[in-house]
């Protein structure tokens, strides 16, 4: 007991293979001592206005002006106002999440940082891998679809400059994009300035875009009242493709709100993380779902949803009630709305790269911070270079489903961990080798005491019990057998029993998520094999729910990581429900798009398998229980103070 062992290195036949066991090395909370070594702070200059600012530029982008008709024509009808609200709903659970985490652990990385503290190394790499290509071909859509909207506003397709505007290249069949480049440079030298320089530029952008939204909504409610909302008044009711429909339309709108991880990744940026990181993600998704729904609700009323131009939705809405000229506004909206989507694809990619390369697993290079803007300028250019020749080169809409798997694969995680850090919060702290002296000087002095406080007990003298039971009666100790009688309720009642359990039934219950929403997705199996997948799935996921349910969470939980900021409500159901959502939302992506994500992730494992895992900060690394840290750094003169 109390003695400090470095538990990952010798604890079972399981960890002797070297190359497992650096899959599942988890590095701790970044606290003041991890932060006293880092180097050079990012700036602490983001307030809740700020977060708002990054969370709602990043999530409304142009899609909102082209998503309502698509979605109604196809799937919702009048019914999309319901289809974004369910949509909205499904995202605040990942966000309720995020909020937690992002609280706990306020530093850069985000997901590929809450990852590494609770689930460990490999996945956490496999998450960060995905993240990047999620940036780069996110920025890089949102830039190629800048200039036609541009050009719209100067008159037309060919309006722009010369310099500007797209050029078809005969010799290699590719049309080039000159302005989503010069766009993509312009964001990442705002971004090189100041994380605060930057976030007021995207705010002011964003308000423009939100002001444009809402003369949407204005307008377009005094036209509804005004011609009677022949949009509603329809034979086909309010469902005509029925509830499945709508459910449907909410699958496709829910990627609509998926912007909100920008915020999490500049956690390590934010004053008062534990406040303003949930208040702002929470403000912000609020905002952009009542705009979703109050645009959609006017829309949907002035034009009958199969007559929506799928393309135009909202410009052909004020056209056939004789406002053309709302079209510019419109455009404008739609302009602005890129723009600060661009910003906010860009910025959480550096600070992805610079988590990543202070963690060793990545170049060095990309952990840089400047000491004048504290902001990691080399991984901003590296981004913003990436991103401008991709767009230049590219037309990367074919590539925009890999964009979700990134997402989703976070969101994912992102709830796993938080089930993680409830019931089975890492007990072990991960110490440089430089720490050995203190940990050998800590251990010895307590298993000198252990010994000390072994010796000093008194043997107590039971032969008078022995000889005059109690009442008389002579107690029988041979019959029942102590395995029988307490082995079962020992193990549940005791703490490591508790954990194992905990830990077996997080893993069953995702597994039980993933049969069941790939049985259901699998249209072509056999009917028997569907429904009993689906029954082995279902049962898995329920009987997880219910143990989760039960045994209580782990008491390390309340003093994990930064106590006092948001604690995520209805733990286990809540983030198992996202599990469940995100995992259906996976699997339907299509086969096209995981085959080109799988190449991206092959190519990421060559790369960890080559370059990070041997050069990971934790490869030395000692364990050591967490009980015990603080005071092995008041040893070594590294205190709390």
């Amino acid at each position: 007991m109390g003695l400090l062992v470095n538990s990952q290195a010798d604890a079972g036949w399981s960890w002797q293979w070297t190359g497992f066991r650096s899959l599942m090395r988890r590095k701790q909370v970044d606290s003041i001592h991890a932060r006293s070594r880092a180097g050079h702070q990012l700036a602490k200059e983001l307030s809740i206005l700020h977060l708002i600012a990054i969370g709602v530029g990043s999530t409304i982008g142009a899609g909102v002006y082209i998503l309502v008709g698509t979605v109604a024509r196809e799937h919702s009808g009048p019914a999309l106002t319901l289809s974004f609200l369910i949509a909205g709903i499904a995202a605040a659970l990942s966000a309720f999440c995020y909020a937690e985490l992002a609280s706990r652990c306020p530093s850069a990385g985000s997901a590929y940082h809450y990852s590494y503290i609770c689930v460990g190394e490999g996945v956490a790499w496999l998450i960060g891998w995905a993240l990047i290509l999620e940036y780069t071909i996110g920025g890089s859509a949102v830039a190629r679809g800048i200039s036609p909207n541009l050009a719209l506003l100067f008159g037309g397709t060919d309006s722009l400059p010369t310099f500007l505007a797209r050029q078809y290249i005969p010799g290699l069949d590719m049309v080039v994009d000159p302005c989503a480049a010069i766009l993509v440079f312009i964001v990442t030298g705002l971004l090189c300035i100041g994380i605060k320089e930057s976030t007021v530029a995207q705010g002011i952008v964003t308000t423009a875009n939100i002001c444009a939204m809402i003369f949407v909504i204005v307008a377009g409610g005094y036209l509804g009242f005004k011609t009677g909302w022949t949009g509603y008044e329809l034979p086909t009711g309010y469902f005509p493709f029925g509830v499945d429909g709508m459910l449907a339309g909410s699958a496709t709108v829910f990627f609509a709100y998926i912007g909100f991880d920008s915020v999490a990744s500049t956690a390590e940026e934010v004053k008062n993380p534990q406040r303003d990181l949930p208040l702002g993600i929470g403000c912000a998704l609020s905002i952009c779902c009542a705009l979703y729904m109050l645009v959609s609700v006017v829309i949907v009323g002035l034009v009958p949803y199969y007559a929506m131009d799928p393309d135009t939705p909202i410009s052909s809405a004020f056209a056939n009630h004789g406002m053309q000229w709302a079209a510019y506004i419109i455009t404008v909206g739609a302009v602005t709305a890129l723009c600060s989507t661009l910003m906010g694809s860009i910025l959480p990619q550096p600070r992805i790269l610079m988590a990543m390369a202070r963690d060793g697993l990545l170049p060095s290079f990309f952990s840089d911070v400047n000491k004048r803007t504290q902001v990691p300028i080399k991984s901003t250019i590296a981004t913003g270079v990436g991103s401008a020749i991709l767009a230049f080169f590219m037309d990367v809409s074919q590539l925009a489903g890999m964009v979700s798997v990134g997402t989703l694969l976070a969101f994912t995680m992102v709830a796993i961990s938080v089930l993680i850090l409830r019931y089975v919060p890492p007990d072990e702290v991960p110490l440089p080798p430089s720490y050995q002296g203190s940990i050998d000087f800590i251990t010895s002095r307590l298993s000198t005491q252990e010994a000390i406080a072994k010796s000093s007990i008194v043997p107590v003298d039971t032969s008078d019990d022995i000889k005059h039971p109690l009442l008389g009666v002579k107690e029988d100790t041979v019959n029942y057998p102590l395995i029988a009688q307490n082995v079962l309720s020992n193990y549940i009642t005791t703490e490591e029993g508790r954990r194992k359990i905990a830990g077996w039934t997080i893993m069953f219950t995702c597994v039980g998520a993933f049969v069941l929403t790939y049985s259901a997705s699998s249209l072509g199996f056999p009917s028997t094999l569907r429904y009993s997948l689906c029954g082995i799935g279902g049962a898995l996921l329920l009987c997880g729910l219910v143990v989760l349910s039960i045994i209580d969470q782990d008491d390390a939980r309340h003093n994990f990581g930064h106590s006092g900021g948001f604690i995520c409500p209805f733990v286990p159901l809540l983030p198992i429900v996202c599990i469940l959502i995100n995992l259906y939302l996976l699997i339907n992506l299509g086969a096209a798009t995981w085959a080109r994500v799988s190449v991206w992730l092959f190519v990421g494992v060559l790369v960890y398998v080559f370059y990070g895992r041997t050069r990971s900060s934790l490869t030395d690394a000692v364990y050591v229980p967490a009980a015990h840290a603080d005071e092995i750094y008041r040893s070594t003169g590294d205190s709390l103070a």
